[in-house]
């Protein structure tokens, strides 16, 4: 900004020399084009400063924070206080929250080999949802930010919805599968959930219920699915995130780890 003023008061104490000094005629092209030229600088000296300041993690910012690359900044959703039957949750208690709303996405990656870029496929105001474990938290003007990959995202919904199996769309080369967990019995009678047993064995069998648009290639065109929407699939035992949306559990699984469909 004071490089700014420097020249400006250059090109201001030009103009306001003496006719001796700025001999140009009145007609000639150099004098109009430092005419136009004083308008600028006196036009941008008289508009306010619009920069803004932001506060990452303690530190005073000049500007909103930029992801690069193919990062998105998403701020993090509130986790829940309390349980459906209104038990408090402790600090300890209350479970990470892996969804939250984009603030601001990358330009996107080049490609590897082709060069070709492949943009970011979540605009600001999006609402997504990312693995558990993927991204780096971030204190962002005091509330908590998450910066991640874009092919951490697990599935994304329209800026003021919610998160409902209506409103939500799965991105890249991702299934979303609704997988139905079994009840088993002991000995004894007694009904207990299948997450409850000793061999912690996952669902890997599931109903199709939204598929994404395919993988981007090297040369920026999409692979086309394999799937469709109420396919029955079978994949790879431990794949894909766990999703709940609507009460009911989910698993986002790649394209290349569902291993057959019937």
């Amino acid at each position: 900004m004071a490089s700014l003023l420097v020249a400006a008061s250059i090109v201001i104490a030009l103009f306001s020399s003496t006719p001796t000094t700025m001999a140009f005629s009145t007609s000639t092209p150099c004098r109009s084009t430092f005419i136009q030229t004083k308008q600028r600088v006196m036009l941008l000296l008289s508009t306010p400063s619009t920069s803004e300041t932001h506060n990452l993690e303690g530190r005073v910012i000049n500007g909103p924070m930029k992801p690069l690359n193919n990062f998105v900044l998403v701020k993090v959703a509130q986790s829940e206080d309390q349980t459906t039957g209104g038990i408090i949750l402790t600090a300890k208690a209350k479970q990470k929250k892996t969804e939250g709303t984009v603030i601001a996405c990358g330009p996107g990656r080049a490609h590897p080999e082709s060069g070709i870029m492949l943009t970011v496929p979540v605009q600001p105001g999006e609402g997504v949802v990312y693995g558990k474990y993927d991204g780096i938290e971030v204190d962002y003007d005091g509330e908590k930010h998450s910066l991640i990959r874009d092919e951490d995202i697990l599935v994304k919904y329209p800026l003021g919805k919610t998160l409902t199996l209506e409103s939500v769309e799965v991105i890249n080369d991702n299934v979303l599968v609704h997988v139905e967990t079994k009840e088993e019995e002991t000995i004894g009678g007694l009904l207990i959930a299948s997450s409850s047993s000793s061999s912690k064995k996952r669902p890997s069998t599931g109903t199709v219920a939204k598929v994404g648009p395919g993988r981007r290639t090297m040369t920026g065109t999409v692979t086309p699915m394999e799937v469709a929407e109420g396919d029955m699939v079978k994949f790879r035992d431990f794949a894909g995130n766990e999703v709940k949306i609507e009460g009911k559990e989910y698993s986002v699984v790649r394209m290349p780890d569902i291993l057959a469909k019937f």
